[in-house]
């Protein structure tokens, strides 16, 4: 059975963000989860230390979660929201307009995170030709931000690798620097910065306003950040940032969308990411964890303020997704936001986050770990080659580092510990356990990254020295 079912893959499956031609014969198959484990076709256990992709909030395994589902498709399973409503759909949107900061009060559904920033942007667009702005169609982004992969969203996402092979893509989205305190020097020229956590973010959000001057504030029409930057490896915002940030946008008439794919639904200990940081954005973002990754769903928030004038007769928006709203995964979400309150996983999140940080901070005595950076259950690690100096490796060795034979990738796999080790921009391992996790998970993973880093290493340097 194992042998059939690896050669059915290579013949059949497509995966995604895969070198397909490595994985021949040997494409790991994840037959079952349970809490916070998963388990291969050959019985191994893994500690799933990324929420399978900063997705299962609640961990797997979660019968209350599948049986909802099942409720829910003998009922009713399926109806557009085309013109039509039913009752989950519009169940989760009051719940979720009850917990978003602010007036934001509409609800958007789509089936995942790049068609909510694709549908954020296209508001964005209307919603200044309906308020008699029609030049302000182009939105800001931060480099190496991940925002999906539809091509909008493609348009909008900062790593140039991602876009290269698709251009040409979608015009008027435009880069904004990012909140990399650790490289701080390097992208201000200012090296004092990088002792300055709120001067750095004065001069981050400062540096958006000059591109929306740039640009012309009447071309902009929104900016887009998450309240922790997930591609380039876990950047919270330095103090202040958003604050400012909020200012910029309200001077210039410029929607800020959070996006928050990845930071809302307790990732950061809170329902969404930007009351973390106490700022109210005029759209949210949101997918992945609204279910705990047991049905695909995803929503843009709206403010009333930017949904009035599309309330108004004959301001329709002319777009939407077959499954957007699907009735059985807004009977999973609700679902999965009462296993929320009833088990405390915010407040889980918040006593623990302490913890999390101390286990992966304790590996900075290691001579390749440089930084540890995040908030709440969502951390990178970033390598480097002198910690002194925090020179970087080449691309070259990224890649052995990385993904070559014993390297790290391969390490932690075989080590029972599934994370990910990345270098969209610098090497970075990154950890996202499930909500549900404590000190006994956290022990595990400080052990594994230690012995797997070290070896790691030892072989680099073996390897590069012969």
């Amino acid at each position: 059975m194992t042998k059939d079912l690896k050669s059915l893959a290579d013949d059949h499956l497509w995966l995604h963000f895969t070198d397909m031609a490595s994985y021949r014969g040997t494409v790991p198959v994840i037959v079952r989860g349970e809490g916070a484990r998963i388990y291969d076709l050959e019985g191994r256990e893994y500690l799933d230390a990324l929420s399978g992709l900063l997705v299962v909030q609640a961990g797997h395994g979660r019968r209350e979660l599948a049986e909802a589902a099942a409720r829910q498709a003998a009922q009713l399973g399926y109806f557009p929201l085309w013109g039509h409503a039913h009752p989950q759909a519009i169940e989760l949107a009051e719940r979720l307009a009850a917990h978003a900061p602010g007036d934001l009060n509409k609800v958007f559904f789509t089936t995942g995170g790049s068609e909510a920033v694709e549908t954020a942007w296209k508001l964005a667009k209307q919603y200044f030709k309906l308020v008699g702005k029609p030049l302000k169609h182009k939105i800001l982004s931060r480099t190496m931000a991940y925002h999906g992969t539809t091509q909008g969203a493609l348009s909008i996402t900062g790593i140039p690798d991602a876009k290269k092979l698709f251009e040409p893509l979608v015009p008027g989205a435009r880069r904004i620097p990012n909140t990399d305190l650790y490289r701080a020097a390097e992208a201000t020229g200012v090296p004092e910065l990088a002792a300055d956590p709120e001067r750095f973010g004065r001069w981050a959000a400062d540096q958006v306003e000059r591109v929306i001057l740039a640009e012309g504030a009447d071309t902009v029409a929104a900016v887009i950040v998450e309240p922790v930057q997930n591609a380039g490896g876990c950047l919270p915002p330095p103090p202040g940032y958003f604050r400012r940030l909020r200012e910029i946008c309200d001077a210039h008439d410029v929607l800020l969308v959070s996006d928050e794919v990845i930071c809302a639904f307790g990732r950061l200990g809170t329902l969404f990411g930007c009351e973390r940081f106490d700022y109210v954005p005029d759209i949210i973002t949101c997918a992945k964890g609204m279910t705990s990754g047991y049905s695909p769903i995803g929503a843009a928030i709206v403010s009333d303020r930017i949904a009035a004038p599309f309330y108004r007769r004959g301001g329709m928006f002319p777009h939407g997704y077959t499954f957007g709203g699907h009735p059985v995964s807004a009977a999973v979400a609700l679902a999965n936001l009462d296993l929320f309150e009833r088990e405390g996983l915010l407040r889980n999140v918040r006593e623990n986050e302490a913890g999390l940080r101390a286990s992966l901070e304790g590996l900075l005595d290691l001579p390749i770990v440089g930084d540890v950076r995040g908030e709440g259950y969502f951390y990178g690690i970033e390598l480097v080659r002198d910690r002194e100096t925090r020179e970087p490796f080449t691309p070259e060795e990224c890649e052995r580092l990385l993904r070559g034979p014993g390297g790290l990738s391969e390490t932690l796999w075989e080590s029972g510990l599934y994370c990910r080790a990345d270098d969209h921009g610098e090497p970075v391992i990154q950890l996202a356990p499930p909500l549900i996790c404590g000190p006994e998970e956290f022990g595990f993973i400080e052990q594994v990254l230690r012995t797997a880093i070290t070896a790691t290493w030892k072989r680099f340097e073996s390897a590069r020295d012969r």
